[in-house]
């Protein structure tokens, strides 16, 4: 597995943690920036999967 996809899944992660918790307070920039993270996350994940698929 590529260190992109373990990274990327991370990000996903607290991206997610950071939008529920943005929501739970009412935090409109906590939110945004917990979908920031997600979305990079889910492409720094892609790219991982690329890379393996290539390997």
């Amino acid at each position: 597995m590529d260190k992109d996809r373990i990274a990327g899944a991370a990000k996903e992660i607290k991206g997610a943690i950071k939008t529920a918790i943005g929501k739970a307070v009412g935090d409109a920039k906590l939110q945004s920036d917990g979908k920031a993270d997600q979305d990079a996350g889910k492409l720094q994940n892609a790219i991982g999967s690329i890379k393996d698929a290539s390997k």
